[in-house]
């Protein structure tokens, strides 16, 4: 198919280009941005100057040369707005402050006690707010708001089916919209965790990437050639539903022997462990004392989250997993049960290359993969293939 556009969008297209490349490369010339883009020099210094007046891009003086003129050199202005991102879990609602690059400015967090979508909303407004009120001076101010959720999410914003938040069909983009007036995306909370380590985590550079969120349930979010895959309707990813046991217990999504019964934290609320606690911060220190029951409920969860991840490299092939969410806090009594897990079960070729980590972003990635999305939205990302 061919792709064709009016000039008003080969200028968008640049004009996202060069921005792009002086926010990867600065601070650079605009004869380097043009060596770089392949754009001849004056459509760079067109769009430089278009970029500069809406204080994206600033000059911060001259830079060194190899003969001649020094030439002025360009920065990636990241305090020229600010964004949201807000990660809700079935427990907890967390959300974080960012510049335009997704350095966090502030953090705040409150616990949820149940889940009903008024309370949860008002909930996130006044999160919302109080980060909003935390914002420093800029040009754009706040210049979007993204959110992930534990579940199925339209391209319109809604959530169509959040199983352990009892959810369906909920309006959340345009509700949230109707209150603020500032643009919201709202995401899968693994996809919005594949992003953030993608961009700024341990999945940088890799092209094939698959990120597993493990908490109080179980999501995954697929990199497939640099690009977030989603599948034919867009609800790639729910693997926490995969079964790993035929004749196992009954999910909440109505399935039987799903992924996350047996390797996320649902696990703590079976009353026939009878452990110390039921929160993944409590039995870490318990773990650290070597509490017998943790130790070996640690030691099983290791292994069932081998086992899925074995499924899902057998299926994808991906350079990379990478294991993140509240649960991969408990890394230490986790990672030998899956390194051997997977070692002993997945196709040789499939493990020629493949690495399996935990996230370099703790459990920050989803609201940092969530900001990611609300400033790509903002500064106009354009991917163009055919």
């Amino acid at each position: 198919m061919k792709i064709t556009g009016d000039q008003a969008l080969v200028k968008k297209i640049n004009k996202s280009i060069v921005l792009d490349t002086i926010r990867q490369h600065n601070p650079l010339s605009r004869v380097r941005v043009s060596e770089i883009t392949g754009l001849n020099k004056a459509t760079v210094s067109n769009l430089v100057l278009e970029l500069i007046d809406n204080h994206l891009v600033q000059e911060i003086g001259p830079g060194q040369s190899s003969g001649g003129r020094k030439p002025t050199m360009l920065l990636f202005n990241r305090g020229a707005g600010h964004a949201i991102g807000i990660e809700l879990s079935v427990t907890h609602l967390n959300g974080i402050l960012t510049d335009l690059e997704d350095h966090i400015i502030a953090e705040q967090s409150f616990a949820l006690s149940h889940h009903d979508l008024p309370y949860v909303l008002e909930r996130m407004k006044e999160l919302i707010l109080s980060l909003i009120r935390l914002a420093p001076e800029s040009p754009h101010g706040i210049v979007g708001i993204g959110v992930g959720v534990p579940g199925m999410v339209a391209e319109d914003g809604t959530v169509l089916f959040a199983p352990n938040l009892e959810w369906e069909n909920v309006p959340l983009k345009s509700l949230l919209e109707e209150t603020f007036g500032i643009h919201v995306t709202i995401d899968n909370e693994a996809n919005a965790g594949a992003q953030g380590e993608l961009h700024y985590g341990a999945g940088v550079d890799v092209q094939h990437l698959i990120y597993i969120s493990a908490g109080m349930g179980i999501g995954s979010g697929i990199i497939f050639t640099g690009e977030l895959y989603k599948g034919s309707s867009g609800y790639a990813g729910e693997t926490g539903h995969m079964t790993i046991e035929a004749d196992g217990r009954i999910c909440s999504c109505g399935n039987r022997g799903c992924w996350e019964l047996y390797a996320s934290e649902l696990t703590y609320l079976d009353p026939s462990r009878k452990l110390p606690a039921q929160s993944t911060r409590e039995l870490i220190q318990y773990a650290q004392e070597h509490e017998k029951s943790t130790l070996a409920l640690y030691e099983e969860i290791g292994r069932y989250l081998g086992i899925g991840i074995t499924n899902i490299v057998n299926s994808f092939n991906p350079e990379r997993v990478i294991i993140g969410g509240p649960l991969s806090a408990a890394k230490q009594w986790l990672e030998p049960s899956i390194q051997a897990i997977v070692a002993e079960r997945t196709l040789p070729y499939h493990r020629q290359q493949l690495q399996i980590q935990f996230s370099s972003l703790g459990s920050r990635s989803a609201m940092i993969g969530a900001s990611y999305a609300a400033v790509s939205q903002f500064l106009g990302r354009i991917r163009v293939s055919q």
